[in-house]
């Protein structure tokens, strides 16, 4: 008898427990949350140029050249031009340097996708300004940006 208490003896603990047939997913969710909150927090940092008020339109949007950022003109209320690259993006740009910058970038990358992201009150004109300087850089090819519509209607 004095044998089988000594045998029982030498069984661990984790031998003792059955198994568990569970998978804890706390782990899982904590870092799901943490994602989210990285995503979250990053989201806002990936709109590009200055924030103007779009017009609507309804078109496919622009398939992505790979490792390519496009080049953004942005034209905002007042008229102002804003162009995607260098340091001070976020400040107003002339036309001479929205020239000099565009024609040296698509000499670099000349595949480089060139888009126009104009406010919606900006006059026509203003707009086509903008085009003539994005054209007198180099750019062929000329996108716009628009927001998209609920629905469209053909005008009478």
């Amino acid at each position: 008898m004095h044998l089988q208490s000594k045998e029982a003896d030498l069984v661990s603990p984790l031998q003792k427990r059955k198994l568990m047939g569970e998978i804890n997913v706390v782990p899982y969710i904590d870092v799901m949350l943490v994602l989210l909150v990285i995503f979250m927090v990053t989201a806002p940092l990936l709109t590009q140029g200055v924030e103007v008020n779009l017009p609507k339109a309804n078109s496919e949007p622009i398939k992505d050249v790979p490792n390519h950022l496009p080049l953004v003109l942005s034209v905002d209320a007042a008229g102002k031009l804003y162009l995607n690259v260098g340091e001070k993006k976020e400040e107003p740009t002339t036309g001479k340097q929205v020239v000099a910058k565009v024609d040296s970038i698509l000499r670099n990358r000349p595949n480089t996708s060139v888009l126009v992201k104009a406010d919606k009150d900006v006059p026509y004109g203003n707009v086509v300004a903008a085009m003539v300087l994005l054209q007198q850089g180099g750019a062929l090819n000329i996108g716009f940006v628009t927001d998209p519509l609920d629905s469209y209607s053909i005008p009478d």
